[in-house]
């Protein structure tokens, strides 16, 4: 088995050559940090708006090399959000239009990549998101309903287990809520051709350069300085380690596991014929999908958090979080249960205290940021992209409007209350699922006190 190695979608592909780093100071019209889908998208729409801007993009390893190419391959048009939180401050039209803009991204996604040439495994399917257990049930049910409430009702819908019989055979389970009009994508594919597309829009992509701190009007890095009057910070998961954001997004950790391709007769017990992007709804809830050789794929959090906000190296996750991803492949694919485990892999993503996405801007020092996607960035940073990109160029647009821009909220407590708040909200959720695996067992309160705990409802 090949662990780390940043994650199997460079495996299935090969690493990157590396671009160069900065040569000394230089100046932009606009410097972004970070080289992940959020900061590249930004970087496209900025010259696809304005093509004589001067846009640069600083990135510490190389482009994809965080979430953006270790991801689940979801493109899913979905916010993982709270819409009552957005309510405190918007109006409910304001919040639908989010929806609205939200659920575009994947056509919007899949437009960009056909335009410039992006063969990224990309195939229109459905999201199936599955009941085992009759209190997943009730909140799958609840989900339908609270989705279609917010203006999803045409790619919404309840699926009952006879019919998910006939798309994917998952023991035990009792129904799904189906999600259309998504994607299944290889995410590293993706990213590395959209690094090669902002390229050929004009933009400046610098590699191996560390960020040492910025300020109003200068980024300073360990290979020069940039004087650039828009700053836009792109660093999701990775905010952390910059000087002064420790305790600004907890960087989440996620695992997954892709087992070898496996044979026609497997697939022929699994279905799974419309490479749906499947995932669950226990409390600790998986995501899965099949890729394009014919391997499963499964993600879950595994050890969600590292003291004092550390990182992973180069995506290798533990044993224990192996096995566990082992056993849930084995659960929902018993038919695969023979086969090898290929690659586990993992990587961090951005939480914010309130668990909600922003995108932002400062127009007096001309900082802006965007991130804290709780693990749906696929499509949130095509949004976040164009979004900011507006601000960046001031102009007044419906996207400049929306409820999550220049949204802030306050700061991670300081350790170890942190660790012990995120460790202790996944032992409540994990120990929620083995009280509802017990025959007639209803939903856990154990999940809301775990959730409450950490800000997440």
């Amino acid at each position: 088995m090949r662990i780390g190695d940043v994650s199997f979608w460079y495996a299935d592909i090969g690493l990157p050559y590396r671009r160069a780093a900065l040569a000394g100071d230089t100046t932009a019209d606009v410097a972004i940090i970070g080289a992940g889908y959020t900061g590249l998208w930004t970087a496209w729409y900025l010259k696809q708006a304005n093509p004589a801007l001067d846009v640069l993009v600083i990135e510490k390893e190389f482009a994809g090399f965080g979430a953006s190419g270790r991801n689940g391959g979801w493109l899913t048009g979905g916010f993982a959000w709270n819409h009552q939180r957005y309510l405190e401050t918007s109006s409910e039209h304001a919040v639908r239009s989010m929806v609205e803009a939200m659920n575009g991204t994947v056509d919007e996604v899949i437009r960009v990549a056909e335009a410039e040439g992006i063969a990224a495994d990309i195939q229109r399917t459905d999201e199936l998101m599955v009941a085992t257990k009759p209190a997943q049930l009730g909140r799958m049910k609840a989900e339908v309903a609270h989705r279609r409430h917010w203006g999803e009702d045409g790619r919404v819908y309840e699926m009952n287990a006879r019919d998910l019989q006939d798309r994917i055979r998952i023991p035990g389970a009792l129904g799904a809520m189906v999600v259309t009009n998504v994607a299944r994508v290889q995410p590293a594919k993706l990213v590395r051709g959209l690094a090669k597309a902002v390229e050929r829009a004009g933009v400046r992509i610098v590699e191996g350069t560390t960020v040492m701190g910025y300020e109003p009007g200068v980024v300073t890095t360990d290979h020069g300085k940039v004087e650039a009057p828009v700053i836009l910070r792109c660093t999701e998961g990775f905010t952390a380690g910059l000087p002064g954001r420790k305790r600004e997004w907890l960087p989440m950790n996620s695992a997954q596991i892709a087992t070898e391709p496996l044979p026609p007769e497997i697939w022929e017990k699994i279905g799974w014929q419309g490479h749906e992007i499947v995932g669950d709804f226990a409390n600790a809830y998986c995501y899965c999908q099949r890729t394009r050789e014919g391997r499963i794929t499964v993600g879950a959090r595994g050890v969600p958090y590292r003291y004092g906000s550390s990182l992973d190296t180069n995506g290798a996750p533990d044993a224990e979080t192996i096995r566990r991803l082992t056993a849930i492949l084995h659960r929902h694919f018993p038919a695969a249960a023979g086969a090898k485990i290929d690659h586990a892999w993992c990587g961090v993503l951005g939480v914010p205290r309130d668990w909600c996405a922003t995108v932002g801007l400062d127009p007096v020092t001309g900082i802006g940021w965007a991130g804290g996607y709780v693990g749906v960035g696929v499509s949130t940073s095509n949004l976040a992209g164009r979004t900011l990109a507006d601000l960046a160029l001031g102009r007044d647009t419906e996207l400049a409007h929306l409820p999550w821009v220049n949204r802030k909220v306050r700061a991670w407590e300081p350790e170890p209350i942190r660790w012990l708040g995120v460790h202790g909200m996944y032992a409540l959720l994990n120990a929620a699922d083995r009280r509802e695996d017990r025959p007639g067992a209803g939903p856990s309160k154990l999940a809301a006190v775990g959730n409450w705990l950490t800000g997440r409802s």
